[in-house]
């Protein structure tokens, strides 16, 4: 797989590994961890180095908890802890002050206290919390039994042991795969800020941009490396490979110059020589070669489906609970056609609950409607459940393949990573990522104009997920995507679901719009604490009593939904207006018709301008409510 590689890691190098799936990377970590062995060559570690290393999948049948097996990752000063108990134990028990063991004893524990205070043993508890947290436990789950915990928060407590570990090197594979937007955020800072060294093999752009200063590319057996983040890297790339395709012209053009006079000279006993030496220097000359460029399927497209009705979902009051835990309580919302929704929030809070309900119509209390003519296309990693374990990857996006399509079905499984061979392995002998990327190629191929898609980026690679960004942004019907990936959802989606504790929140505009309106958020929040702390201190000060307000702000926020509910009134008879004259203008009698007036399409841009303008009221009196 590898041949001669040879790089160094520098002591706060953050380094992205990046290359094709199958090219190599995460056989790369194992080597460097040790895990996998080495046909040659070597490795070198300074003295003491400790390398910490998360792989791509995992799965724990430990009895422990949440709370202890993280606690591992304090081995070493957790020994200290209870070197010390035992230490100040035997000097309760013990009478003999004056004693040279007893001079020995309190000397030890003060070796001992010293090597916790190095190693922060005394805030073992407050820092796995902190950690545990930031990757989205809550203090209820710090009980629960490793064995009960799914793979994706098994992982988590993997990532956490490692963070507080604090190892020389870290090596994480797909460290986000697993993790909402808000733990992705959160580790996101955590990395950034480390003072190790760190190399990690991720699909997510903005993640490693954010953390990286350095990429390594793993590529034909050999490495490139580039002194960038993952996006310079793709510019360097790009003039490199540019470099290459005029460097082999020149070559090319070069040899054919040479083969030409070989032909000349080597039937002429006086040139005979020259054309030999000619020969010689032709197979000597190193070839140029330019890095392959895999473009196939790139205009990829969902096939067309009918239209659906202008409201494609409509749910009112929907409620779901798991025994006790409620997951989703009250909520009412409607989805329109030609909308592209994002849901994020952290685990747990119901994104994924909600879409099997409007996809596989879950149990739950409340009513929930799909509009006219709506057909539903659903991905998730179980929805290759569905697929005969005896088919092989050609045969099930065949069965489903109609049309000219049909001719491209191998380049299509190509840009889902099954190349050559692979198409021919069977369902059964899938791996979890594989069966997933089948059952999102297979939904592809059949005419839907509404599509849920629960995660769909997980083990893709970059190229992957750009032909797929490409094809939803192209796709005329509805779209849901339930994603952690920020790179994906920017500049996709119209529409963000935040589900929260409190409920599902809507927010208008992309991914970067919806962080950016948190991080405000965030900010406002806190400066309104600090100013009730303000308040506080003040009014204690000059103990006066504080004037009730209550009276006021509830005139205010009758007013402010008065004219929200206004505001929401205008919006829908304009959204009406414009939308019967979209219907006038498709008729071509009507259309003549309508633009004899010279005032028409001015009158008509007016219309769509007030429609913006009252959308953006709408905003503003929703952000005071």
């Amino acid at each position: 797989m590898f041949g001669g590689v040879s790089f160094l890691i520098n002591d706060n190098d953050k380094i992205g590994l990046t290359g094709r799936n199958g090219a190599g990377k995460s056989t790369l970590l194992k080597v460097l961890k040790g895990i996998q062995q080495i046909d040659g060559g070597d490795i070198m570690y300074p003295k003491g180095t400790v390398i910490g290393y998360l792989p791509q999948e995992l799965h724990s049948q430990s009895n422990l908890t949440v709370m202890e097996e993280t606690k591992k990752a304090f081995e070493l000063v957790m020994q200290f802890v209870g070197e010390k108990e035992k230490i100040m134990h035997e000097m309760e028990t013990r009478t003999d002050y004056e004693s040279d063991s007893y001079m020995q004893l309190i000397e030890r524990l003060g070796e001992v206290e010293h090597q916790i205070e190095v190693h922060d043993g005394y805030s073992v508890e407050e820092q796995t919390e902190r950690v545990l947290k930031g990757l989205g436990f809550d203090a209820v789950d710090f009980e629960k039994e490793m064995k009960t915990l799914s793979g994706g928060w098994q992982m988590r407590v993997e990532l956490a042991k490692i963070l507080l570990a604090k190892p020389d090197l870290v090596l994480l594979d797909e460290p986000t795969n697993h993790l909402d937007i808000e733990s992705v955020l959160w580790l996101e800072k955590f990395l950034k800020d480390y003072p190790g060294a760190i190399m990690m093999v991720s699909h997510d752009r903005s993640f490693l941009d954010n953390i990286t200063n350095r990429t390594i590319e793993v590529i034909n057996g050999d490495i490139d490396d580039y002194n960038a983040p993952y996006t310079k890297y793709v510019e360097l790339r790009k003039e490199r490979r540019e470099q290459q395709i005029n460097a082999k012209k020149n070559q090319d053009r070069e040899i054919a110059q040479i083969e030409r006079n070989i032909e000349r000279f080597r039937a002429k006993a006086s040139k005979a020589t020259f054309a030999q030496s000619l020969i010689k220097k032709l197979d000597k000359m190193e070839r140029v070669e330019v890095e392959e460029e895999n473009l196939a399927a790139m205009n990829l497209r969902f096939p067309s489906a009918q239209a659906s009705g202008k409201v494609v979902v409509e749910a009112k009051h929907i409620s779901k609970s798991f025994g006790e835990k409620k997951v989703i309580t009250n909520q009412s919302f409607q989805i329109n056609r030609g909308e592209k929704i994002a849901f994020v929030g952290k685990n747990g809070m119901g994104k994924t609950t909600l879409t099997r309900i409007l996809v596989d119509g879950l149990s739950h209390e409340g009513t929930f409607t799909l509009g006219h003519n709506v057909t539903v296309g659903y991905y998730a990693q179980h929805a290759a459940d569905s697929m005969d374990v005896n088919d092989t990857v050609l045969d099930v996006v065949d069965r489903v393949a109609t049309g000219d399509i049909r001719t491209k079905l191998r380049d299509m499984l190509g840009c889902f990573l099954f190349k050559g061979d692979d198409v021919f392995k069977k369902v059964k002998v899938l791996s979890g990522g594989e069966k997933g990327r089948l059952a999102l190629c297979k939904m592809i191929l059949e005419p839907r104009n509404f599509l849920v898609l629960d995660e769909p980026t997980n083990h893709l690679d970059m190229l992957s997920k750009e032909i797929l960004k490409n094809a939803i942004k192209q796709f005329e019907g509805t779209v849901i995507i339930v994603s952690h990936d920020r790179d994906f959802l920017h500049n996709l989606t119209n529409k963000t679901f935040e589900f929260t504790k409190e409920g599902i929140k809507e927010h208008l505009g992309d991914i970067n719009e919806f962080l950016e309106k948190k991080q405000v958020e965030d900010m406002r929040l806190l400066a309104k604490k600090d100013e009730e702390k303000k308040v506080a201190v003040s009014s204690s000060k000059q103990q006066q009593p504080k004037v009730d307000e209550s009276k006021d702000r509830e005139k205010e926020l009758k007013k402010l939904k008065t004219e929200i509910e206004k505001s929401e009134k205008r919006i829908a008879e304009l959204e009406a207006q414009i939308a019967d004259t979209d219907k006038k203008l498709a008729d071509q009698t009507q259309f003549h018709e309508l633009t004899k007036d010279p005032n028409f399409f001015s009158n008509y841009e007016q219309m769509k301008k007030q429609l913006e303008n009252e959308m953006s009221n709408w905003e503003k009196l929703s952000a005071q409510l």
